[in-house]
């Protein structure tokens, strides 16, 4: 029989980068052999993708009926969470945010392996205490199954899409709609921002010639051999090229590599770089070194390192199962799901309103402590 390993996750109910992960971790260690479960404080349209592939999703733990031999954790609430609760079972942690107080690390004796999505995330841990031997890079990947390569780009780029759940005209999307339209570029839009989220991006991305993105947005376009210009709220980065592809990959082609102000003219100046068959290498140089399978059985490795490290540990005898005080995590993130649904310009009036600041405050405290 295959590993028992539980993932843990803050929410399940976004298409966005730490639930989708879950989501491919779980169903690729569940394809090679192993018996996965996720442990979620709140539930939603992922969480039902993966009950229905037979992948037990609990927001208590107590409601799950095998104990783990490993727990693969991210987010500090959950992975805790779920450390107090199975005395005896050895963890893994992986931060996916730099900046985000849900990510940073949660410290344990039987945590055994930290690792960070990007080189900026591997620097947070340490930063936090995590010891820098003890804190690896753990890069991002792509179902290759699901993703795969559209037919060869044309020699001159028709159609662009903005594939970014942060897109809106608040954010980076007038420059880029500036830029395109310079460039006689038809521009598409998909994301959470625009009220345009799609549940299976395989099946448009090899429609479009120039994709924008970032990180796993990023990665996944790539995999489908569109050219890749890095691009979010926070500035503009390169268009993916081969020469350039090994220096942005630990920078999980993210936050890091933004280095341009987020200005049409920079926009225009990566458009310019346009080269199908340099993008056709880039897909190439990714799906051979960022495939899930691959990645999951690099995992399915660590997981039996920590596994066989911590075997002879006896349980400390001070260690019991303790239920967290969840409650008002549980509240606080209905809350912010309900946040996230509003319309810009309503955010911005309440956020005038008297006492705003304060409540804001004591929420987070609610949900990050």
């Amino acid at each position: 029989m295959g590993l028992r390993v539980l993932i843990t996750n803050i929410e399940l109910y976004s298409r966005t980068g730490t639930p989708l992960y879950v989501r491919d971790l779980a169903l690729e260690l569940q394809r090679q052999g192993h018996r996965p479960a996720v442990y979620t404080l709140e539930k939603g349209v992922i969480a039902r993708e993966l009950v229905a592939a037979g992948i037990p999703v609990a927001d208590h733990l107590r409601r799950l009926d095998r104990q783990p031999e490993i727990i693969h954790g991210h987010h500090f609430v959950t992975t805790r969470s779920a450390v107090q609760f199975y005395p005896g079972v050895p963890a893994i942690f992986v931060c996916h945010d730099h900046v985000s107080p849900n990510d940073r690390a949660p410290f344990h004796s039987r945590i055994r392996r930290y690792f960070g999505s990007s080189r900026v995330c591997v620097e947070r841990l340490i930063r936090e205490g995590v010891p820098a031997g003890n804190a690896r890079l753990l890069p991002n990947f792509v179902d290759t199954k699901r993703f795969l390569p559209r037919p060869p780009l044309p020699a001159q780029a028709r159609r662009a899409l903005v594939f970014s759940n942060y897109a809106a005209t608040e954010t980076h999307l007038p420059a880029i709609s500036d830029a395109c339209r310079r460039a006689g570029l038809e521009l598409e839009v998909v994301g959470a921002g625009v009220g345009h989220v799609v549940a299976q991006p395989e099946s448009i991305l090899g429609q479009y010639d120039i994709v924008f993105a970032k990180a796993k947005a990023a990665i996944e376009a790539m995999a489908v051999g569109a050219a890749v210009i890095l691009c979010d709220y926070r500035g503009v980065g390169p268009m993916v090229t081969s020469a350039e592809f090994d220096d942005l990959r630990p920078l999980n082609f993210g936050f890091q590599a933004l280095r341009a102000p987020l200005q049409p003219e920079s926009i225009l100046e990566q458009i310019a770089r346009y080269d199908p068959q340099d993008a056709a290498r880039v897909r190439d140089m990714l799906r051979a070194s960022a495939g899930l399978d691959q990645t999951v059985q690099s995992l399915v490795d660590t997981y039996q390192e920590v596994i066989a490290e911590f075997g002879g540990a006896s349980p400390d005898p001070a260690e019991g199962r303790t239920r967290q005080p969840l409650l008002q995590k549980r509240l606080m993130l209905k809350v912010l799901r309900a946040w996230g649904a509003l319309q810009p310009a309503h955010r911005s009036s309440i956020r005038k309103l008297p006492g705003f600041g304060p409540i804001r405050d004591k929420g987070k405290r609610m949900l990050f402590d």
